[in-house]
C-alpha cells in the first residue's frame, strides 16, 4: 500500500510536441492533472522530467501551471534513472515508492518503471495517467510491467490508497478533485 510519508510522483515528458498525438489525450489530461492537485493535497513530492526539450518542446503549460516550483529535469535517455540529475533528485527525497505518469508509455514509462523496481522500488503505474500513440503499445507495455512486478493502478485509486480514510479536510478536497 502506498503511503504519503513514502511515496513519490514522477511525471515523465508531458510535452507540448509530443502530447497531441497522444491517444484519449483529453482524457489523459483530465486525469493527470486530477492527479497532481490530488498529490498536491497529499502534500507529496513530485518530480518532472523532459525529454529533449529543445525537440520535443517544454512541459504542457496546464501542468506548468500547477507545478511552479517544480524544475523539469531534462534528459535525453529513455530511463530517467539513466539521468545523474534524476537519480541524485529521487534519491535525495528517501522515498522507497513512486508513481509514476508519463508518456510515452512503452517507452520511458516502461523503461524507468522497469529499473526502478530493479533498483528495490515498490513501483505503480498509473494506467488511466499514461499513454502512447497507439493503444497496442500502451496495453502491452501495461502487461508486459505487470507481470514483471510493477503494479498497475488508476489516478482514483492511488489517491484514495494514499488518503486512506473517509474523513476531514483532505478527504473532501479529494472527492472534490476526483468528481
Amino acid at each position: 500500500m502506498l503511503t504519503t510519508d513514502n511515496t513519490i510522483l514522477v511525471l515523465i515528458d508531458f510535452q507540448e510536441k509530443l502530447f497531441p498525438v497522444m491517444h484519449d489525450r483529453e482524457k489523459l489530461l483530465r486525469n493527470v492533472l486530477k492527479l497532481i492537485e490530488g498529490v498536491k493535497v497529499l502534500e507529496m513530492p513530485i518530480l518532472l522530467t523532459e525529454q529533449y526539450p529543445k525537440g520535443l518542446g517544454p512541459t504542457l503549460p496546464e501542468i506548468k501551471e500547477l507545478l511552479p516550483d517544480v524544475k523539469p529535469i531534462e534528459k535525453v535517455c529513455f530511463n530517467c534513472c539513466d539521468e545523474e540529475t534524476f537519480g541524485r533528485s529521487l534519491e535525495s527525497l528517501k522515498r522507497k515508492q513512486v508513481l509514476i505518469a508519463g508518456i510515452e508509455a512503452h517507452i520511458c514509462v516502461y523503461q524507468t518503471a522497469m529499473a526502478l523496481f530493479r533498483a528495490g522500488y515498490e513501483v505503480q503505474v498509473v494506467g488511466d495517467c499514461v499513454s502512447s500513440r497507439e493503444t497496442e503499445n500502451k496495453m502491452v507495455s501495461l502487461l508486459k510491467m505487470g507481470a514483471a512486478g510493477v503494479s498497475p493502478t488508476t489516478m482514483e485509486m492511488a489517491l484514495f490508497e494514499l488518503l486512506r480514510v473517509a474523513k476531514g479536510d483532505k478527504f473532501k478536497q479529494i472527492s472534490n478533485i476526483v468528481k
